[in-house]
């Protein structure tokens, strides 16, 4: 966030000025709105403390023009929704922007040393300012937050009177006395923050307050409250016993992200009139009554002729997992990148296709025969794509890959046909590994045994997380998938160093299942990176064997070994092994997997056991 500019009274397209004019905060970017400051989190600015508004009433207040829609059929349809719409921007010449309520509300005067709410300082209007010492006031510290998603303030004045409430609940500020914080400044720890009542009670330091059942204790449960939408009442009565976390803390907002490649037939963009007719028309079962629909929709003319309507039809049907009454969201996750996974074996040459299309996808011009000796195959140049990642909703102290959908908290208390999304375009770089080599390796013993490892402890961690044990999905930990993960971090980190690439503007995209065994590595950020074509030429095969050839002797030592090499466990929860920020560790928004599931043993062996790397004949040349 920066601070914001001097602005002039905001006006609309017409000149005259908006329904609300509500005073500007600060800015943030467009990508930031979906991945860092999304629905239901804190945004700093300067000495001030928001939360991000919920999206109830944004097709109102969110510009058309400064917020478009955007069309991705195949992700729409996994994630509910007709279509996503791009975070409004927040410029000078802005109308609106995203909408964001103070909290948390408990604030501190550093000059009397009084803790109240914000509202009882008596702030003059549209400043955040003691009104009886004029001094800046700082928001509080801590809060608390439930695995459900609520949120609310720390209850200072039950931390303060827990001796004379005996550990029970009672009624905040009943003693008539007001609160007041001040720091020792004896150290920066918890124990020089300390809390106190004018009504008598013993000043008591913040020390403790961390702990798991330091709420529990005080006989305290989670109220529900939903801050992020405002003055709504709670959907129910939680109960769940909160944690305390700092404000900054990452674990007080995680975004759950879900994105999907645009590929043909939907890459030309010419689907996009049906978006929001698609449910009438799936329900239709003959040519005819088609034709009759989008007469009807249309009031005559359709934009797209029907034989392109009946083609999309059958690519949906084409799309629907197989074997399923009633598919859970991952099986349709699963079935979308299946889909996605084909087309990058089968390419989309650019000389078929028109000027619109947003995939291109191209076998290289080198013989791809010198790669057989790394057990790689089909290599493809990824000239052009396009990928859309939308917010689909958010958690809170726990990572959104270890928990179940019930801990995902919607984006607002209304059903809505859209969610805020963004879109990259970009190149990338797609190979796949030898289908024969790869399934004498993973039946090795030596091999499953690593990972079995890593797949228990992994299980664990998510059962530990997850509110409901039994729900938990399974760890998605397997010899094939923890070994394409930890060679798109090693290429990611050979390219940084190789093409000019930083680690952070690339990013992965792994298909690992029993039928697919690839990794895309492709540009992940918007900006002119994506555009420049080096990425695309280090996928020839010559350049590509060199490439993977350095990558896995680099990856044979790390400066942490022997610790890194021989490590039992590393990682959360020891989720990875032979890993760390020294060797295959990436930027998180590079990876799928917040950087774990990784052990480059797989890759290149152990001084002990050599043979359990998929690529030793490299290191033994």
């Amino acid at each position: 966030m920066t601070p914001p500019p001097a602005r002039r009274r905001r006006t609309g397209t017409d000149g005259a000025a908006p329904a609300r004019n509500l005073p500007r905060r600060g800015t943030v970017r467009r990508a930031q709105a979906i991945t860092t400051y999304g629905v239901g989190s804190l945004v700093a600015v300067d000495q001030e403390s928001f939360i991000v508004s919920g999206l109830d009433g944004a097709d109102e207040h969110w510009n058309s023009d400064e917020s478009p829609r955007i069309h991705e059929r195949r992700l729409a349809r996994l994630l509910g929704v007709q279509h996503f719409r791009l975070p409004p921007a927040s410029e000078d010449t802005s109308r609106d922007g995203i909408r964001v309520r103070r909290f948390p509300l408990m604030h501190a005067c550093p000059e009397c040393n009084d803790l109240r709410r914000h509202r009882d300082f008596n702030p003059p209007a549209g400043r955040s300012i003691c009104g009886t010492c004029e001094a800046d006031l700082v928001p509080s510290r801590f809060v608390i937050a439930c695995e459900a998603g609520h949120l609310d303030d720390f209850p200072y004045w039950h931390w303060v009177h827990r001796a004379a409430a005996g550990g029970g609940a009672t009624t905040a500020g009943q003693c008539g006395g007001t609160l007041k914080m001040r720091t020792s400044g004896r150290s920066s720890s918890l124990r020089s923050i300390l809390v106190s009542c004018t009504c008598g009670a013993p000043e008591v330091s913040m020390e403790g307050s961390f702990r798991k059942s330091a709420l529990k204790d005080l006989g305290l449960r989670c109220r529900g409250t939903r801050p992020w939408l405002g003055t709504s009442a709670p959907a129910h009565v939680c109960g769940m016993t909160p944690r305390t976390l700092q404000r900054g803390s990452s674990a007080v907002w995680q975004p759950v992200l879900k994105s999907a490649l645009s590929i043909p037939p939907w890459s030309d963009g010419r689907a996009d009139p049906l978006a929001e007719h698609w449910d009438e028309l799936r329900k239709l079962n003959s040519r005819a009554e088609v034709e009759m629909c989008l007469k009807f929709v249309f009031k005559g003319e359709s934009p797209v002729p029907l034989d392109e309507v009946m083609a999309l039809l059958a690519a949906e049907q084409e799309e629907d997992p197989s074997g399923e009454d009633e598919p859970t969201f991952d099986h349709r996750y699963r079935a979308l990148r299946s889909k996605e996974y084909d087309r990058l074996c089968a390419g989309n040459d650019e000389r078929e296709r028109s000027r619109d299309e947003q995939f291109i996808c191209e076998t290289p011009l080198g013989d791809p025969s010198v790669l057989h000796p790394l057990g790689v195959s089909g290599p493809m140049l990824v000239k052009k794509l396009r990928e859309v990642r939308a917010l689909k909703a958010f958690t809170r102290l726990a990572d959104p890959d270890a928990t179940t959908e019930p801990h995902e908290v919607p984006l607002s208390d209304s059903p809505l046909q859209w969610l805020p999304a963004m879109e990259v375009r970009g190149e990338g770089v797609f190979l796949r590994l030898d289908k024969e080599r790869l399934g004498s390796w993973e039946k090795a013993i030596a091999v499953a045994a690593r990972v079995e490892r890593m797949r228990t402890a992994h299980q664990r961690v998510m059962e530990q997380r997850a509110g409901d044990p039994s729900r938990v999905p399974p760890s998605p930990a397997t010899p094939r998938m923890v070994l394409l993960h930890t060679l798109a971090h090693v290429l990611i980190n050979e390219w940084s160093l190789e093409a000019g690439y930083p680690a952070a503007a690339l990013r992965e995209r792994l298909y690992a299942a029993d039928d697919m065994a690839g990794v895309l590595v492709y540009t992940a950020t918007s900006d002119s990176a994506g555009s420049l074509g080096g990425l695309v030429a280090q996928g020839e095969p010559e350049l590509l064997d060199r490439t993977i050839r350095s990558a896995v002797r680099r990856a044979e030592w790390c400066s942490s070994d022997p610790l890194c090499v021989e490590s039992e466990a590393s990682g959360t929860g020891g989720t990875n092994l032979a890993a760390c920020h020294a060797c295959v560790m990436l930027p998180e928004t590079s990876c799928e997997h917040n950087n774990i599931l990784l052990d480059r043993a797989l890759l290149v062996g152990t001084p002990e056991d050599p043979h359990l790397g998929f690529f030793r004949d490299v290191l033994e040349l």
